[in-house]
């Protein structure tokens, strides 16, 4: 055959092709790993009743993970040429195992510390909450502040707490204590007059002073009223904030939560301050010092958005493979139980009150735009159904302006809606970051504050919300809420608040899967972490939990209260 350009080139063409296909799979370390047989597991999970999150392969009942990472997911006898003489086998008997949870709003710190101050919780009369108060000051030095919260009055019978219920035990220590929600609080006499709240300080925007009929401040603060208060509160030292870190991630593992979406020491009235020096102060020092127990997605207050832009242009969006920068958080309204979310129709116990608009929305709108346009993820808080559809317009507006791309906005809390404003959620690709476990303390106050009829039909409407289209992900609030993952899935299944017989608006009850889903894999979709965790996949993230049902329908016969234990990078971290 006589040689041509064209034969010329075909060969050269065959010749380098060969020769790629040699090499390059030399120069891959898996593959120079594999062919020196050194290709191995350092875990094999087997027996085991595995439930992925990945549609593709929802079941199996082996996995092996190397490095931190899965290798591979199916049947033990797909794991074979993966074991050597050092993989530890880990028989579980068919036990059930799930990824790891995502817990997609809480706060972190500030739950750690208040796992160490007042804890008002349960208490469940006047009396009690006195007496929390006078038990908590017996530790404290003269102007030391007591400081704590989780109380509802709800539990009571809706009667709020006022300075002078705790003013003749604390003559010598400020007291503040947070009302649950977190958007209200009471203050003693003498905190209000450190801060100089009286009967002339006027009320700020956004926020409301509770005021006696001759115009006297009862101690009460609600939203950013809280501010006035809150800036001289002494700082929170860097020990004590270390110190609550590891105290919370060891309470996550312990309920299984392998990932956490942080809204920092961030709420109305705080400093936007508080989330900048908790990550340089705390999550980088335990990350460096080897302290790190959970992943955390951070979410920074909107007002410092460009700060976030110059560091993830620095940094890139992970700090590492435990720390992730999410984004941005505003509010929009207040809270049900403060009678501060903002509804279209009055409070029923409150006929002038429609809520409160807790920023401005000119404001809200242009941070939102800026924001999304330097690529930052967007999570707003919305309570009432008119925060909700007011987030909702100013969302389409930020896209009409800023163009289609995968924003991934965020409306955290969705509570209360208007029936048609669930399809929304889906159609414009919206977030709602739910919480289910909030609906246990809601049942019997929403429809008290809103009326039985609005509370029923748009209470909560997690079914309405899927059927729409929506991703739904779950959170606990943490610590308006605690940390349960498990707790909420059963929530969310049966909606039964204690005491009562039948689930409150039943119809809005979802499917197990979709609900392990918003603990999962739609959790990660929420933040823009499902390439590397929410499901047990070949090449993310080896978390997972182990929970005590020996098969998949004793599970979801009866969804257990506990984790066995909780494994993150593949290594057990609880117990």
């Amino acid at each position: 055959m006589a040689i041509t350009t064209k034969n010329l080139l075909t060969f050269i063409s065959a010749t380098a092709a060969l020769s790629a296909i040699l090499l390059l799979p030399a120069l891959n370390p898996l593959w120079i790993a594999w062919r020196r047989g050194s290709l191995s597991a350092d875990l094999l999970v087997m027996n085991a009743t595995i439930y992925t999150s990945d549609p593709s392969l929802p079941f199996a009942e082996a996995m092996a993970v190397r490095d931190g990472r899965i290798l591979r997911v199916g049947n033990y006898s797909s794991m074979k040429d993966l074991r050597a003489h050092d993989t530890y086998e880990l028989n579980l008997n068919g036990k059930v195992v799930l990824p790891g949870f995502i817990d997609s709003h809480l706060h972190l710190i500030f739950g750690g510390l208040q796992m160490g101050r007042v804890e008002l919780r349960a208490v469940k009369s006047k009396n009690d909450f006195v007496r929390k108060i006078k038990e908590a000051v017996r530790d404290k030095l003269p102007g030391q502040w007591v400081l704590g919260g989780g109380w509802n009055n709800d539990l009571w019978g809706g009667q709020l707490p006022v300075a002078s219920w705790i003013d003749d035990i604390t003559p010598n220590n400020p007291v503040w204590v947070s009302r649950m929600d977190g958007h209200m609080g009471v203050a003693n006499s003498l905190a209000l007059k450190i801060a100089g709240i009286n009967r002339n300080t006027h009320d700020p925007v956004g926020g409301s002073i509770v005021r006696a009929i001759e115009g006297e401040p009862t101690g009460l603060l609600v939203d950013s009223a809280m501010k006035l208060l809150l800036t001289v509160i002494p700082e929170v030292s860097i020990h004590e904030r270390r110190d609550a870190l590891v105290r919370a991630s060891r309470h996550a593992v312990m309920r299984g939560v392998t990932t956490v979406v942080d809204f920092g020491r961030y709420f109305p009235g705080a400093s936007v301050d508080h989330v900048w020096q908790d990550l340089s102060d705390v999550f980088k020092w335990a990350d460096s010092a080897g302290k790190m127990m959970i992943r955390v997605c951070l979410f920074f207050p909107m007002p410092t958005w460009s700060q976030l832009v110059d560091l993830i242009q620095e940094k890139g969006k992970s700090l590492s493979h435990w720390i992730h920068l999410g984004g941005v958080k505003a509010f929009a309204d207040g809270s049900l139980g403060s009678n501060s979310a903002m509804f279209y129709e009055p409070y029923e116990d409150d006929a002038k009150n429609y809520g409160l608009q807790v920023t401005n929305m000119d404001w809200l709108l242009n941070a939102t735009l800026e924001s999304d346009k330097s690529g930052l993820q967007v999570a707003i808080h919305a309570i009432g159904d008119k925060a909700n559809d007011m987030v909702l317009d100013m969302f389409n507006s930020v896209v009409t302006s800023n163009g289609m791309r995968d924003h991934r906005f965020r409306i955290e809390h969705a509570q209360h809606l208007v029936r048609g404003t669930t399809t929304r959620f889906g159609k414009q690709k919206v977030i709602a970051s739910v919480q289910p476990n909030h609906l246990l303390d809601d049942a019997d106050s929403a429809e008290k504050k809103i009326g039985r009829n609005r509370a029923q039909q748009g209470s909560y409407l997690f079914q309405s919300l899927l059927a729409g289209g929506a991703h739904l992900a779950f959170g606990s609030d943490w610590p308006v809420a605690d940390i349960n993952p498990l707790e909420s899935i059963r929530t969310a299944l049966l909606r039964m608040p204690p005491g009562w017989k039948n689930a409150w608006i039943p119809s809005e009850r979802i499917a197990l899967d979709d609900a392990l889903r918003a603990h999962t894999i739609s959790a990660a979709y929420a933040c823009f972490l499902d390439q590397d965790l929410g499901s047990l996949s070949s090449g993310k993230y080896a978390d997972f939990v182990v929970l005590p049902p020996n098969s998949w329908s004793e599970f979801a016969k009866d969804i257990p209260d506990v984790v066995l234990a909780t494994y993150t990078n593949g290594k057990q971290v609880y117990p």
